[in-house]
């Protein structure tokens, strides 16, 4: 240890680990916000005290079981060491909190929203308790004792202090950030640094007073304006300096602290278990208590209890506050420590054992375009998600061409703004800022960022359109968000879900540039893909109607072509379902050209037996649903007259024959010809699309055809949509092999998937 931490580096560790602390409790300042405190009501008032009181009463108790069985307690005051066991006993940790509820998607529950409010208010408790705490322990066991007199004036400077800042310094903030306003295009440098410098100051001011620095700086942070673009801009520029350096020193410098090897013997360890106990039930029955009293359900009103017993930072900072006062010794400190961590440990897989809402899905109905046409045919219902600004163009355009002319038939639309929740802080505050009244967060508009011009657009189109628009956000970590759009899919009876492919092209020049925008963004499709509720259609971008785009409305002038590539099978069977409404917009021209076996002798002879060692990520997945080829031909066939019935004159058929399909279908993709090639993902494939089923896959979730149009470097100009239809009989997804009709009958014991 002391090579790795000299003696004295310490003072350097700590003053930079107490300058962190300073700005981190202006940042949490700066995004709690006293007025939705105030909004949420008397129940989350009377939880948070409940949650406080409890703990607290019986923090005396352990407070005087402490000065009895630990040496040297019983030489700080007995007030002092009450206020600072209550204290360190009835905390709950708000930033933590938010994290554990976002993780687990209980932050737009009535559970989670119930926990923030009532952990909002008991933080505001827990900084006038912490204040107290310090203005009464002076400097703790050291020095002459202290007249009641200084901690009487050190707490009346306090009360000045926030009164000042609140009445002055307030008005003052508002008046900067209205100067920071988007309106006024910059923000201006001196202001920021400014705004970093009070922190500084107000933190000297309240140590001068004899309360704790951070105590200056956290109340400093709650007098900037809340949700504007100057507190955005102050959390861009510090936040990731200091959660990311500065704070992690503070966690390093209180570890170094806590000397594990003080607590030995029975006793000791009998304490710990002793706090611990008293720690969980004092704020979980105090809780539970007062929520069943409020007429919350016992189930939610345990997991409130629990929620509300997280630790954290807060806590830490009390413990060391204690321990700089000499009120806390070595060992007591030790023990505390291990209880906060212990406590916030136990709080998420308590929570996920006794509530977490149901996510399962409950579609036994397969709802796709084809079955829309005939039994919904008065509203189109579509869930689009947007990541990213460049995407927004082109999912205007393919949603305007899916909408159909006929004032009979409505198309409803929810756009979903994905917001990844990542390890920083602020995302919380935008979850905080965006949810509203609904899962994940459906929202009308709001002014705030890149979400505001995603909403404002698509409600522009919506006026233009003549469609109804519902914009929706949501905000989870990426191998959850699946979840929140199935969940968004489901509870609104969506019959298709559009997703933006992780790539995007740009063409500058003749030259093709392919822009990634990351590999968990293709996990969330993949899982989407596997778990939706209803029909999913992948677009991959090339800048759809970037060069003429559609004018919503019925005087709609540019002309978008449109193609169909038509092999066989289901998910065929839905892209030429959305190329027959596409064909009913008169700005778009569809053409569908069906690809017709060479030799229909080949349709007995390729036989895919399921392959489940393959790997998922390098080879196509096909159903394992037994299906009879016969039917499905005939279905193709029968789709496809009734399509040429329905849409004669406004779509233009085209049938190709040959075997080397890859070399065709790309040719037709090369030649400009069409803005979009709309195509089936194939997991009940035709011959043609069997036979590239241990082709070496790029991107296994588009399917075959999907895959070679995705492919970079081959001059392909035109955008793709691939489309999976919905159907529950097709869910199950293997790798495959190609075996022969001859050795498919060896085999008698194996299964085949698919028969072709």
């Amino acid at each position: 240890m002391h090579r790795v931490f000299p003696k004295w580096s310490s003072p350097i560790l700590e003053s930079v680990a107490s300058i962190g602390l300073l700005f981190f409790l202006f940042l949490v300042g700066l995004e709690l916000d006293l007025n939705s405190i105030r909004r949420t009501g008397k129940r989350a008032f009377v939880i948070a005290a409940a949650g406080i009181s409890m703990p607290f009463i019986l923090g005396i108790g352990i407070a005087y079981v402490f000065r009895k069985a630990v040496d040297g307690a019983d030489k700080v005051g007995y007030i002092q060491y009450v206020v600072f066991m209550g204290v360190a006993l009835s905390i709950t940790a708000f930033p933590v909190l938010a994290r554990i509820l976002a993780e687990l998607k209980l932050l737009t529950t009535r559970v989670g929203e119930t926990a923030m409010a009532a952990a909002a208010f008991n933080d505001v408790a827990a900084w006038i308790l912490l204040a107290l705490a310090i203005a009464l322990a002076g400097n703790g066991g050291d020095g002459p004792h202290k007249s009641p007199l200084i901690s009487i004036w050190v707490l009346l400077s306090g009360v000045a202090f926030v009164a000042f800042m609140m009445v002055a310094i307030k008005p003052a903030m508002n008046w900067v950030a209205r100067r920071c306003s988007p309106e006024q295009d910059t923000v201006d440098e001196a202001y920021i640094c400014l705004t970093l410098g009070g922190v500084l100051v107000a933190g000297f001011v309240t140590d001068f007073i004899g309360i704790h620095a951070i105590f200056g700086a956290f109340v400093f942070g709650l007098t900037i304006p809340k949700g504007g673009d100057f507190a955005e801009k102050l959390i861009e520029r510090i936040e990731d300096f200091v959660t990311g350096l500065l704070l992690p020193l503070y966690f390093a410098s209180s570890g170094l602290k806590t000397d594990v090897a003080k607590i030995k013997g029975g006793k000791a360890w009998g304490l710990l278990v002793l706090v611990i106990t008293t720690a969980c039930t004092g704020k979980i029955v105090g809780t539970f208590t007062v929520a069943m009293m409020c007429m919350i359900p016992a189930r939610e009103s345990i997991t409130l209890g629990v929620l509300m017993n997280t630790k954290g930072l807060v806590e830490l900072i009390v413990l060391n506050i204690g321990k700089e006062k000499k009120v806390l010794n070595d060992e007591a400190f030790a023990i505390l420590v291990l209880m906060a961590l212990f406590t916030t440990f136990i709080t998420t897989p308590t929570v996920m054992a006794i509530y977490k809402p149901a996510r399962g899905f409950s579609a036994r109905v397969d709802r796709r375009l084809q079955s829309a046409s005939d039994t919904t045919k008065d509203e189109l219902r579509v869930l689009a998600c947007v990541h990213g600004p460049g995407s927004i163009p082109s999912l205007i355009n393919l949603i305007e061409s899916t909408r159909s002319t006929n004032k009979a038939s409505k198309l409803k639309l929810y756009i979903m703004h994905l917001v990844e929740l990542t390890e920083r802080s602020s995302s919380i505050i935008m979850v905080q800022r965006l949810r509203k009244n609904g899962f994940p967060f459906i929202n009308r508009l709001r002014r705030s960022g890149f979400h505001d011009r995603v909403a404002v657009t698509f409600e522009a189109y919506g006026q233009l359109g003549q469609v109804n628009v519902t914009p929706t956000t949501a905000v989870s970590p990426l191998p959850t968000m699946h979840e929140d759009i199935c969940h968004v899919a489901e509870d609104k009876s969506v019959t298709m879900i559009i997703l933006p492919f992780h790539k995007q092209w740009r063409r500058f020049n003749d030259h093709e540039e392919v822009e990634n925008v990351g590999h968990g963004w293709r996990g969330v499709n993949q899982r989407v893909l596997k778990e939706a509720p209803c029909s999913v259609a992948v677009l991959l971008d090339r800048g759809y109607g970037g060069g003429a785009q559609m004018t919503p409305g019925p005087t709609s002038t540019a002309v978008q072509k449109v193609c169909v590539m038509f092999f066989g099978g289901p998910d065929d069977r839905e892209a030429l379902e959305l190329g027959g409404r596409m064909a009913e917009h008169p700005a778009v021209n569809v053409t569908v050209i069906t690809f017709v076996q060479k030799n229909e002798m080949d349709d007995l002879d390729l036989v895919l037996r399921p392959s489940p060692n393959k790997c998922r990520e390098s080879n196509y997945t096909f159903t394992t649903a037994i299906t009879n080829p016969q039917n499905e031909k005939e279905h193709d066939l029968t789709t496809v007259a009734e399509l040429k019935t329905r849409w004669e004159g406004m779509v233009e058929f085209v049938e190709k024959t040959g075997s080397n399909i890859i070399e065709q279908v790309v040719a037709i993709a090369k030649s400009g010809e069409y803005d979009l090639i709309v195509v089936g993902k194939g997991r009940c494939p035709s011959t043609m699309v069997a036979s590239l089923a241990e082709r070496h896959a790029e991107h296994p979730e588009l399917g075959p055809i999907g895959d070679v149009l995705a492919s970079s470097g081959q001059g392909i100009a035109s955008s793709v949509l691939v489309i999976q239809q919905h159907d529950m009989a097709h869910s199950e997804e293997l790798p495959v092999s190609k075996i022969t009709r001859e050795e498919a009958d060896n085999k008698k014991d194996v299964e085949p998937s698919h028969l072709v």
